[in-house]
């Protein structure tokens, strides 16, 4: 039935879905990311302070989603988890300034293009930067859900680096994972 699917014998860990489903999430992160660096470029923002800071944000962003995909790999594979930290600070300021453009952009758009310095008409650029716009916001979402994910594989690595050992009490004494399989379960596949 599957009622004991955390006991089976099977290779795969029962958190497969779960990285698989937090590399799509980076994955679209990447292609989010490397859009709005392109539309940024497309409103010739290069002399400009405020363009290099928002190409800047993009760039990190996308560092971020690359380091999260290797510190997630690594966990799976070993208990040494030195990166997980730096990838959760830096993925929720990232987070945050993405969260803080997004609403620059859609709040005080010929503000925010003024300061740009962009060389497009202003029509353009108001849609350019809008675009841009929605894609700060996808990727504030996808940020938070990426966070999400990486805490429950951190917890699943958490559990798994105790070498698959489950401490259940059952009459005041602790037992492994032997025992808890030899356990008469009414529902065992």
């Amino acid at each position: 039935m599957g009622f004991n699917k955390y006991y089976s014998d099977s290779s795969e860990p029962h958190y497969h879905k779960t990285h698989k489903i937090f590399l799509f999430c980076n994955y679209i992160l990447l292609g989010a990311s490397s859009s709005c660096i392109f539309l940024t470029l497309s409103l010739r923002l290069i002399p400009s302070l405020y363009g290099f800071l928002f190409i800047l944000l993009h760039i990190l962003t996308i560092g971020g989603a690359v380091f999260g995909c290797a510190t997630v790999s690594a966990l799976s594979q070993s208990a040494d988890t030195k990166g997980y930290g730096a990838h959760m600070v830096s993925s929720v300021l990232i987070a945050i300034f993405q969260g803080s453009v997004f609403v620059l952009i859609f709040t005080k758009t010929g503000d925010f293009l003024g300061k740009l310095n962009s060389y497009v008409r202003e029509e353009d650029g108001v849609m350019i930067l809008r675009l841009a716009g929605g894609l700060c916001a996808l990727i504030f979402c996808l940020q938070w859900i990426s966070l999400t994910l990486a805490f429950f594989l951190k917890y699943y690595a958490y559990i798994e680096g105790n070498n698959g050992n489950i401490a259940m009490k059952n009459r005041g004494k602790v037992q492994d994972e032997q025992d808890v399989k030899n356990w008469p379960w009414p529902f065992q596949v």
